[in-house]
């Protein structure tokens, strides 16, 4: 007998927002042409969204514009076309400042994605602030760009990474970190939503507690602005980093937001191209901000992408987007713990739309290959969190994220391909 779907939406509150969203899926799903392909003779469903989440049209139709109507290095030319793609550029980060709520656009760095963006700020605020014997508080659930970066700057600076640790829920435990924090903190940061368990941090806490002693915060933000509006104001933070890739834009582009003071008081962390003011063989000055922080060619075609990909999603509503999402995440959810020997790793009260799992007697990647096999597209593995996989002494869970193209019926199909794995290797 089928599951009645109109439960989940019963879980929370009913609007026409909602009613809107559930009619337009089939429009957006329109608008992503590889959902339409098949893989291995089966309808494409694609469950990997916390690794890539795919593209719209819009998307691609602007990158091909640009490339075949615009394309010219930017800044340093006086020709139309180099005149034509800076201006889009800087619009782009203009809606980029305006998405994350920015008082600045000097305060938006374009970088190469969320992990260039924390590696920029591991060793310029490296340089500027930590010393022998100071203290980086991370999260124990931190993938690994959040965790490497910090080490290798430890490492050279002689500093020390203190985790805070989580519960066997994916929860953080908030309570012990006021007894984390010494005089020797120079900074905490944390993700603000987990890549391998959907956990979402209470980011506005944390930077609380750390501003109560003057500790600057830089939030991850890989796993987060896809899902959930993000106000950097409201936030306080004073750092936010996040991926194009991940937000329906294109790779290898990303955006390290700071606070304009802070961003002002750290050394430039690498040099060339359009970070320079003047250079002499005796001294270089360089540009100011933003620019100070962008050496080299930018990738500025990406970026035009990126900023479409914002318009693309807000018009469809962040808060629509999580609603749906959430109903996504509550209905497989439900379906999952269905299955015999079934353990779902990190169930945390507040949760973004993954699911990570494991089946007794099955290795993950085994349910993935033959998942594949049915068309259905999933992560297994380490996620690139090994401390979390640590923390719950396992060797990897099997990975399924959602996103706003997602439905039921593809999660109804997914639990039936899990059944059949689960019949032939249990």
């Amino acid at each position: 007998m089928p599951i009645d779907k109109t439960h989940f939406f019963c879980n929370l509150p009913a609007n026409s927002e909602i009613a809107e969203m559930k009619n337009r899926i089939i429009d957006i799903r329109n608008d992503f042409p590889i959902l339409k392909q098949k893989v291995n003779n089966k309808e494409l469903i694609y469950f990997d969204n916390a690794a890539t989440t795919q593209k719209p049209q819009i998307v691609l139709d602007t990158l091909n514009e640009y490339y075949t109507k615009y394309n010219a290095n930017i800044h340093r030319g006086v020709h139309f076309l180099s005149s034509f793609t800076t201006e889009a550029t800087e619009n782009a980060r203009k809606t980029i400042q305006k998405f994350i709520n920015a008082k600045s656009n000097k305060e938006v760095i374009i970088t190469k994605g969320t992990t260039d963006s924390i590696n920029l700020i591991a060793f310029s605020f490296g340089e500027r602030y930590v010393s022998e014997g100071d203290e980086i508080i991370v999260s124990e659930m931190e993938h690994h760009s959040n965790i490497v970066p910090w080490q290798l700057m430890c490492e050279r600076k002689k500093a020390k990474i203190i985790v805070l640790p989580m519960n066997d829920n994916g929860e953080l435990e908030i309570e012990k970190l006021d007894n984390l924090i010494s005089d020797k903190t120079k900074l905490i940061s944390v993700a603000h939503v987990s890549n391998a368990l959907g956990t979402i941090n209470p980011i506005e806490e944390i930077i609380q507690k750390a501003h109560s002693k003057d500790i600057p915060v830089l939030i991850d933000g890989a796993q987060a602005v896809q899902h959930i509006k993000v106000d950097v104001k409201e936030l306080d933070c004073d750092f936010y980093v996040f991926s194009g890739h991940k937000l329906y834009g294109p790779t290898g582009v990303g955006v390290l937001y700071g606070k304009e003071e802070l961003l002002n008081e750290l050394p430039p962390y690498q040099g060339g191209g359009e970070m320079i003011s003047k250079v002499t063989f005796a001294k270089t000055t360089f540009n100011e901000l933003p620019f100070k922080f962008e050496a080299g060619t930018p990738n500025y075609i990406d970026t035009i992408g990126l900023a479409k990909a914002i318009d693309y999603v807000q018009d469809i509503g962040l808060e629509n987007i999580y609603k749906y999402e959430t109903q996504l995440l509550n209905y497989a959810t439900y379906k999952l713990k269905k299955i015999k020997g079934l353990r779902i790793i990190g169930e945390a009260n507040k949760k973004s739309s993954v699911i990570s799992f494991l089946i007794d007697g099955i290795h993950p990647t085994d349910a993935g290959t033959l998942l594949d096999q049915l068309g259905i597209a999933i992560r297994t593995g380490t996620h690139c969190a090994e401390p979390v996989m640590q923390h719950f002494n396992i060797s990897g869970t099997t990975r399924a994220s959602f996103a706003f193209y997602n439905t039921f019926e593809e999660i109804d199909e997914f639990v039936k391909g899990l059944e059949r794995v689960h019949g032939m290797l249990s």
